[in-house]
Formats: structure tokens, sequence, C-alpha cells
């Protein structure tokens, strides 16, 4: 059989889709050596500039590598890049998000093929477990709304569509006979869940809540109008992972007009203070250095930032993105030295903000651990801080309560 080496760029949705890929492939074995493969798959993101150049920096790296390799291109740079990389030979195939479960017929095609499908597919493919995973993910919605001048990705993955409840809660169920207990649940925009099959991201929850087995949900990124009131009515439930991630991308309303954001910061800083004060650790993404950032803007948004309850960021410096609004903007660009400080100063202030809330809450964490190694495991906590363990006993899988933790400056540790 044929050997098939995965590598994935990217976000925890790309993630997902390399696991139903694998989970498609029958007649092939995968390997974990990309030069000893006869077929590499690159799911690959295109959400920047820079994400397309990896990429294909990527593909040049492999053919030196690997000559003799097949590649195949899916993800979203298909749908951004893939017809371009395909007629110039740098690619053997192209595939499409639709075409992730038609992944054993398309690997045995001989001749170069280009099948980009379309983007109203949403998958069905139930994948009973997940490679080097203690936690699992699932993804329960496809495409986005929202139309923010500086993002690509309505267009590589469509449109807001939600995956059907029984798809999704038969998955559950397998899983969590199978032995998981954390849940991640994922998609382009999470928080749109529901909204065209009539049900919501709250009820979905608390059915997912009552199958047995399930333990601890996580949520991915929310924005800030989507916790809604029957999402509120939640965040005492025992199996809320007690850590919100809600994509502000700023703090300043100037930039949140330009960037055509649907979130304001006075109504940002009382939802999250709200959040805040019933015990919620809280993340956000950040964009930092977008077109007309202005020094006065930034300062102003700097102290904002301050004000809020945060404990984890995502910080990106913009990156400027081929066919989207912004990369348009004439207003004042900012340089990247200018950026980079600025990102530094916001994620040393947010680390900071993390180390306080991790003395105030350094009981009763509850953490499965995973990704053991020279007998160190390391794994999150219900706050979404990582808990680093020493221990001769193999505790890889293994939920445990901590008490006593030692508080580092990037993470907490036990001594087992």
């Amino acid at each position: 059989m044929k050997k098939v080496y995965f590598k994935t760029f990217g976000c925890r949705t790309n993630q997902f889709d390399t696991q139903v890929m694998l989970s498609n492939l029958h007649q092939f074995i995968t390997c974990n050596d990309e030069t000893a493969s006869d077929i590499v798959v690159i799911n690959s993101c295109t959400v920047t500039n820079g994400a397309d150049s990896s990429v294909r920096q990527y593909i040049s790296s492999l053919k030196r590598r690997n000559p003799n390799a097949k590649i195949i291109l899916a993800g979203c740079g298909a749908h951004a890049k893939g017809d371009m990389l395909w007629k110039d030979g740098s690619v053997f195939g192209v595939m499409g998000h639709s075409e992730k479960s038609n992944i054993d017929k398309l690997l045995q095609n001989e001749k170069p093929f280009y099948e980009i499908g379309d983007l109203k597919h949403i998958d069905t493919t139930v994948v009973e477990n997940f490679v080097g995973k203690s936690r699992a993910f699932i993804k329960i919605q496809e495409g986005c709304d929202f139309d923010c001048s500086y993002c690509i990705i309505p267009q590589v993955r469509g449109r807001a569509r939600s995956h059907p409840e029984d798809t999704i809660l038969n998955q559950i169920n397998i899983l969590a006979s199978n032995g998981y207990g954390e849940f991640v649940l994922t998609g382009t925009n999470v928080g749109s869940y529901g909204k065209d099959i009539g049900s919501s991201l709250a009820t979905l929850l608390k059915k997912i809540s009552s199958t047995r087995g399930v333990r601890r949900i996580r949520i991915g990124s929310l924005e800030p109008i989507q916790i809604d009131d029957s999402f509120k009515e939640l965040l005492k439930e025992p199996w809320m992972a007690k850590h919100l991630h809600i994509a502000l991308q700023h703090t300043s309303d100037e930039m949140l007009s330009i960037m055509n954001r649907r979130n304001k910061f006075n109504e940002d800083i009382k939802l999250l203070n709200f959040l805040s004060e019933h015990g919620y650790a809280l993340g956000t993404d950040f964009i930092v250095g977008h077109p007309g950032e202005s020094e006065a803007i930034w300062k102003e948004a700097l102290q904002r930032v301050e004000s809020l309850p945060l404990t984890h960021i995502h910080a990106f410096t913009y990156s400027k993105r081929d066919n989207t609004p912004s990369a348009l903007i004439k207003q004042q660009c900012v340089s990247g030295d200018i950026a980079k400080t600025r990102h530094n100063e916001l994620t040393s202030r947010i680390k900071a903000k993390n180390k306080e809330f991790r003395q105030k809450n350094c009981k009763n964490l509850e953490v499965l651990l995973e990704n053991g190694q020279n007998n160190i495991y390391k794994g999150f906590d219900q706050y979404y801080n990582t808990l680093e363990v020493y221990s001769q006993e193999d505790l890889n899988g293994n939920w445990i309560v901590a008490d006593i933790v030692e508080v580092q400056d990037d993470k907490n540790r036990l001594q087992f």
C-alpha cells in the first residue's frame, strides 16, 4: 500500500479536517516521514499572504527533499491559490473542502486532477478517534456571514451553515464511548451555529452535555454579539470550561469601524466584565498594525485593553491579504517595526494579567493531561491555562485535580 503524509497548516478547523481525511483513507497507510511518503497531502491555510507564502515554501522544500512524491493541495489554499499551483505544475492534485470524504478515490488518480467542489458542502464523516489527542475536536459548522474587511475566509469557506444536530450528537456519543471526556467545538464561526436550522449554540450545548461520558465542553472563538441570554444561562453549568474566547479584534471604535466589525468597545467591556464576574478566564483575538492605526489610536486601545479582564490573547500583526477590502485601504500604514513593538506591548500586558489570574485561581484545577514525554505531562485546566506535571507514572489521558501548584511566568507546575 502507498504511504501518505499529512501536513496541516492553520487553525483547529483545519486540524479537524485532516482527521476527516484520515477517517476516509482506506486504500493507503499513513506515514510520519514526509521524505519517505508516496503522497503528501497539504491541508493549507490562506488567511494571510504570509500563510500562502508558507505553503509555497513548503512545497518547494518538499520537492527537493522528496522529488518523487505526489503533492496534493487541500484546505483553504486550494480555493484561493489551487488553480494557479495546479496549472504551473507545483502540485499533482487539488481537492476542495467538499471533497474530503472522497480522498480515498482521489488519491488513486494516476493523472493530475483538480477537484475543487463547492462551498455549500457539510461534512457527514464521523471521526471516531483523534490521532495523538486526549481531547476530541468536533466541527459543528462551516463558513462565516461576517464580512470583516481584513478577512478572506468567507471567500474560501463559504457562508455560514450548520451541521445537523443528530450528526454532531452521534459523533459525541461514539467518541465518549471511546473514552474521550473533553470536547472542543470548532468551526469557522462557531457562534453562528443553528441560525440556518432553527436551533442555537446554547440548545446544542445542552444536548451535548446530556451525553454520558461528557465531562467538559470547550467552545471555539465567539463573536461578542453571539453571547445571548440563552448562552448566559449556561455559564454556571459544571461541564462548561471556565474559559471563553471572545473575538474583539481591537478596542478602538474607529479601528473596529475600519475593520467592518459588528462590536463596539462600550458593549464589549460590559460583556467581558459580566463573564469575568462569573469566574471565567477570557481570551481574545487582536489585530495590531492594521492600516489606519495611528499612534493616538494605539495609545487609546492599549489603555482600554488594560481595563478589560483579559487572561489570554491571540495577537496578530496585520498582514495584507490580497482580494480583501483592507488591502485597498490607502489610510496610514503601520511600519513593521512599529507593529512589532505594539504587538510586544500588548502581549506583555496580557501575560501579566494571566499570571495574576492564575495566582488567584490556583485551587481545584481540573486538568486533562496529554503530551507525556520524559516523565513530563502537560494539559489544560478549566481556565485554559497550562499545567505541567512531573511523574514517573504514565498519566497520559488522565484527569487530575490540582490544589497546590507552583505559579510560574507562563504556566503552572505540579510535582505529582
